[in-house]
Protein backbone atom coordinates (compact mmCIF):
# COMPACT_ATOMS: atom_id res chain seq x y z
CA UNK A 1 0.00 0.00 0.00
CA UNK A 2 1.43 3.13 -0.71
CA UNK A 3 1.71 5.81 1.88
CA UNK A 4 -0.25 9.28 1.45
CA UNK A 5 2.74 11.67 1.74
CA UNK A 6 1.94 15.18 3.55
CA UNK A 7 4.36 18.30 3.76
CA UNK A 8 3.58 20.91 5.60
CA UNK A 9 5.42 24.34 5.28
CA UNK A 10 5.98 27.40 6.99
CA UNK A 11 8.71 30.32 6.63
CA UNK A 12 11.50 29.09 8.58
CA UNK A 13 10.66 25.57 9.93
CA UNK A 14 11.40 26.15 13.02
CA UNK A 15 7.32 27.15 14.95
CA UNK A 16 4.27 26.32 12.79
CA UNK A 17 4.85 23.55 10.26
CA UNK A 18 7.11 21.44 12.98
CA UNK A 19 4.17 22.09 15.22
CA UNK A 20 1.84 20.38 12.27
CA UNK A 21 3.73 17.47 12.12
CA UNK A 22 4.01 16.59 15.00
CA UNK A 23 0.07 16.84 15.88
CA UNK A 24 -0.51 15.13 12.43
CA UNK A 25 1.38 12.43 13.39
CA UNK A 26 0.51 12.74 16.87
CA UNK A 27 -3.49 11.79 15.34
CA UNK A 28 -2.43 9.49 13.10
CA UNK A 29 -0.44 7.42 15.30
CA UNK A 30 -3.37 7.38 18.25
CA UNK A 31 -5.93 5.97 15.36
CA UNK A 32 -3.30 3.58 14.31
CA UNK A 33 -2.82 4.52 10.59
CA UNK A 34 0.92 4.96 10.78
CA UNK A 35 1.19 2.64 7.64
CA UNK A 36 -0.77 5.07 5.79
CA UNK A 37 0.56 8.28 6.22
CA UNK A 38 4.09 10.00 5.82
CA UNK A 39 4.44 13.49 7.40
CA UNK A 40 7.49 15.89 7.27
CA UNK A 41 7.84 19.68 7.17
CA UNK A 42 9.55 22.48 5.96
CA UNK A 43 10.37 25.60 5.40
CA UNK A 44 10.60 28.21 2.44
CA UNK A 45 13.74 29.71 3.52
CA UNK A 46 16.77 27.53 4.22
CA UNK A 47 18.02 30.36 7.62
CA UNK A 48 17.22 27.67 10.39
CA UNK A 49 18.33 24.81 8.37
CA UNK A 50 19.75 22.22 10.83
CA UNK A 51 17.96 23.27 13.86
CA UNK A 52 15.26 22.07 16.30
CA UNK A 53 12.14 23.85 16.41
CA UNK A 54 11.82 27.26 18.03
CA UNK A 55 12.51 26.60 22.05
CA UNK A 56 9.07 28.56 23.01
CA UNK A 57 7.46 26.25 20.48
CA UNK A 58 8.86 22.85 21.75
CA UNK A 59 7.70 24.25 25.48
CA UNK A 60 4.17 25.03 24.58
CA UNK A 61 3.44 21.87 22.68
CA UNK A 62 5.09 19.58 25.25
CA UNK A 63 2.20 21.10 28.08
CA UNK A 64 -0.15 19.38 25.38
CA UNK A 65 1.94 16.25 25.56
CA UNK A 66 3.42 16.50 22.34
CA UNK A 67 7.09 16.52 21.59
CA UNK A 68 8.74 18.36 18.42
CA UNK A 69 11.35 15.99 17.24
CA UNK A 70 11.56 17.74 13.92
CA UNK A 71 15.17 19.10 12.30
CA UNK A 72 14.69 22.44 10.31
CA UNK A 73 15.26 21.93 6.64
CA UNK A 74 14.51 23.96 3.71
CA UNK A 75 11.53 22.97 0.81
CA UNK A 76 13.19 21.69 -1.76
CA UNK A 77 10.81 22.05 -5.05
CA UNK A 78 13.32 19.42 -7.21
CA UNK A 79 12.39 16.40 -5.11
CA UNK A 80 9.64 17.64 -2.61
CA UNK A 81 6.95 18.35 -5.14
CA UNK A 82 7.13 14.88 -6.76
CA UNK A 83 7.85 13.14 -3.70
CA UNK A 84 4.55 14.70 -1.63
CA UNK A 85 0.45 14.16 -2.43
CA UNK A 86 -0.41 17.06 -0.52
CA UNK A 87 1.84 20.60 0.36
CA UNK A 88 0.30 22.32 2.82
CA UNK A 89 1.18 25.86 3.77
CA UNK A 90 0.54 27.84 6.69
CA UNK A 91 -0.47 31.03 5.34
CA UNK A 92 -1.75 32.82 2.17
CA UNK A 93 2.18 34.04 1.99
CA UNK A 94 3.38 30.27 2.32
CA UNK A 95 0.88 29.48 -0.83
CA UNK A 96 1.89 32.02 -3.10
CA UNK A 97 5.55 31.16 -2.50
CA UNK A 98 5.07 27.31 -3.14
CA UNK A 99 3.25 28.46 -6.21
CA UNK A 100 6.09 30.45 -7.22
CA UNK A 101 8.52 27.43 -6.79
CA UNK A 102 5.91 25.27 -8.70
CA UNK A 103 8.52 23.54 -11.31
CA UNK A 104 5.45 21.91 -12.96
CA UNK A 105 1.72 22.98 -13.23
CA UNK A 106 0.78 19.93 -12.69
CA UNK A 107 1.93 20.01 -8.93
CA UNK A 108 -0.46 22.89 -8.18
CA UNK A 109 -3.44 21.03 -7.46
CA UNK A 110 -1.07 19.21 -3.99
CA UNK A 111 -0.96 23.23 -2.69
CA UNK A 112 -3.40 24.35 0.15
CA UNK A 113 -3.37 26.29 2.75
CA UNK A 114 -3.62 25.07 6.53
CA UNK A 115 -6.66 26.73 7.61
CA UNK A 116 -8.95 24.79 4.60
CA UNK A 117 -8.97 21.83 6.97
CA UNK A 118 -10.40 23.88 10.21
CA UNK A 119 -13.56 22.80 11.59
CA UNK A 120 -13.67 25.09 14.69
CA UNK A 121 -11.47 28.22 13.71
CA UNK A 122 -12.45 30.64 10.41
CA UNK A 123 -8.84 31.88 10.15
CA UNK A 124 -7.22 32.49 6.28
CA UNK A 125 -4.37 31.20 7.57
CA UNK A 126 -1.94 30.06 10.77
CA UNK A 127 0.10 32.80 12.19
CA UNK A 128 3.58 33.17 12.73
CA UNK A 129 3.89 33.42 17.05
CA UNK A 130 7.58 33.87 16.29
CA UNK A 131 7.86 37.79 17.45
CA UNK A 132 4.69 37.24 19.69
CA UNK A 133 4.03 36.24 23.27
CA UNK A 134 2.46 33.16 24.98
CA UNK A 135 -0.90 33.64 23.84
CA UNK A 136 0.40 33.39 20.02
CA UNK A 137 2.14 30.49 20.34
CA UNK A 138 -0.87 28.68 22.42
CA UNK A 139 -3.13 29.80 19.29
CA UNK A 140 -1.31 28.51 16.81
CA UNK A 141 -1.52 25.02 18.27
CA UNK A 142 -5.08 25.37 18.92
CA UNK A 143 -5.40 26.34 14.97
CA UNK A 144 -3.22 23.56 13.96
CA UNK A 145 -5.03 20.74 16.23
CA UNK A 146 -8.03 22.01 14.56
CA UNK A 147 -6.85 21.47 11.17
CA UNK A 148 -5.27 18.58 11.66
CA UNK A 149 -8.06 17.00 12.73
CA UNK A 150 -10.07 18.20 9.79
CA UNK A 151 -7.56 17.11 7.26
CA UNK A 152 -7.24 13.65 9.16
CA UNK A 153 -11.50 13.62 8.36
CA UNK A 154 -11.08 14.05 5.37
CA UNK A 155 -8.21 12.15 4.07
CA UNK A 156 -10.18 8.92 5.78
CA UNK A 157 -13.71 9.83 3.80
CA UNK A 158 -11.98 8.70 0.98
Amino acid sequence: MKKTNILFVCLGNICRSPSAETIMNHLIESKGLQNKYYVDSAGIIGFHAGEPADSRMRAHAAKRGYTITSISRQFNPTTDFKKFDLIIGMDRKNVKDLQSLTIEEEFLHKIHVMTEFNKIFKEEGVPDPYYGGYEGFEYVLDLLEDACSGLLTELEEF
